[in-house]
């Protein structure tokens, strides 16, 4: 037992002790707030557009008033936004989300070279003239509006060949704006229209299994997430996990380490003190960003991080969660150390790693199903299969499958990682020892001792 902590603590303190691991560490949650936050920012920073919008001769008029409209339109929306949000103590929260959804757009009078030039090469140089960035008071975009058969339409000139923002904001208005002249023509009120249209009919979900044991809320639907997200954890440990754990051994042998390490201590003990150590490892990755989620959450909405202990705390999803977590990773961490023992490069291991990506990528694919149709015949099927169990039962326990199929799930796993650990011990030993390349005729010799 000692020698096999020995090993352990090796394998920790060689990455842990890397400026790399921590900053790998620290980066995927930086990076899964930088993800959602930069688009955000992006959006609020966008400076005001000024456009200039020109009516061509009387079959236009009145269509210039319509897009003033739509414009004061949205930006009284903005507003009242804002108060809303100021009236409940969120004023921050309201500006934020009036600079992300409104139209950043502002009508300035047209050059009189552009608005008294006819159409023709005279009127596109002034046109361009006035979208020139290095111009003074140069324009954002030029639109002109005009009537096809009675019906509005408008050219749109930018200085960017890829801003829509201007003629997407242009067609919605002419659109709205005809909608109400043909809704008046007919006799009907637009307000009237437009306020069925904003009519959104009040229901409510009810279950007897709710927590309340009437109306779903939010605390009801709150265990199908958490399973998903134990289930997708899962996954990107076991990926972190094997994968260090395959470098590992793979460096190790190309290194001759192994035959090193393989004079003072067994094959097994070996093995077992590297899965060990990368899993303490993998345990510290959870830790962290488990430390910084609920920091955040705890900050954000502390009201949901009650609600988040709740739910594992219930009927001990939480000891489910880390049963299917210790039985996954002990399949998969042994496997990736066994085919490492034969390799020496990366392109050596390159055999056997894609049917396992593969398999991998199955539960990915599933998971998401099991949000919504947890007991589909599809999903539990495949969380029989042992190699599918820790993915698909971790996203499936909250939704209080039987509890003879979560037992029966568990004892499966752990035989079938009982025998990978069997199977992984003689192949890591005679792969350690052996300088034949990796193949499925190896490693069979291997595991049969015939090797």
């Amino acid at each position: 037992m000692k020698r096999i902590l020995l090993i352990a603590r090796r394998e920790y303190v060689a990455y842990a002790k890397t400026v790399g691991f921590w900053l790998s560490l620290l980066a995927f949650p930086l990076f899964a707030v930088l993800g959602g936050g930069i688009p955000l920012l992006i959006r609020s920073s966008e400076p005001i557009k000024t456009v200039a919008v020109i009516e061509e001769g009387p079959a236009a008029t009145g269509l210039a008033a319509v897009v003033r409209q739509a414009l004061q339109a949205d930006l009284d929306r903005q507003a009242e936004m804002v108060r809303e949000a100021a009236g409940k103590g969120q004023a921050a929260a309201g500006r934020a989300a009036a600079s992300l959804g409104g139209n950043k757009l502002r009508l300035v009078a047209a050059p009189p070279a552009i608005a008294a030039a006819p159409p023709g090469p005279g009127r596109e140089a002034a046109i361009r003239g006035a979208l020139d960035k290095r111009a003074d008071n140069h324009l954002d975009a030029v639109v002109f509006l005009n009537r096809i058969d009675g019906k509005p339409s408008a050219q749109v000139w930018t200085g960017r060949a890829n801003d829509n923002d201007v003629a997407g904001f242009v067609r919605n208005a002419l659109r709205a704006g005809y909608r109400d002249q043909a809704l008046t023509g007919a006799g009907v009120d637009p307000a009237l229209v437009a306020q069925i249209d904003a009519f959104r009919p009040e229901v409510k979900a009810f279950s007897p299994n709710a927590a309340s044991g009437g109306e779903v809320s939010m605390r009801d639907r709150l265990p199908s997430f958490i399973g998903l997200g134990a289930g997708f954890l899962l996954w990107s440990l076991v990926i972190t996990g094997a994968s260090i754990l395959l470098n590992s051994v793979m460096e190790e042998k190309s290194n001759r380490i192994l035959e090193v390490l393989l004079s003072s201590a067994s094959a097994t003990e070996i093995l077992t003190g590297k899965v060990l150590g990368v899993a303490l490892l993998t345990l510290t990755v959870l830790a962290v960003w488990g430390g910084i989620g609920t920091f955040g959450l705890l900050s954000a909405a502390p009201q949901v991080a009650g609600q988040v202990g709740q739910v594992l705390l219930h009927d001990g999803l939480v000891f489910y969660f880390i049963a299917y977590m210790v039985g996954g990773y002990l399949m998969y961490a042994v496997l990736f150390a066994a085919i490492g023992a034969f390799c020496e490069t990366p392109r050596d291991a390159q055999t056997l790693m894609g049917p396992i990506m593969m398999v991998l990528v199955v539960p990915i694919l599933v998971m998401q199903m099991a949000l919504t149709s947890p007991d589909a015949p599809l999903v539990k099927v495949l969380s029989w299969i042992p190699l599918f169990t820790p993915f698909l039962m971790s996203a499936r326990a909250p939704s209080d499958p039987p509890l003879i199929e979560i037992v029966l799930t568990l004892v499966g796993m752990f035989a079938a990682a009982a025998l990978m650990v069997w199977i992984a011990g003689r192949a890591f030993r005679a792969g350690a020892l052996s300088d034949v390349k990796l193949s499925w005729k190896s490693f069979g010799r291997a595991v049969t001792g015939r090797g």
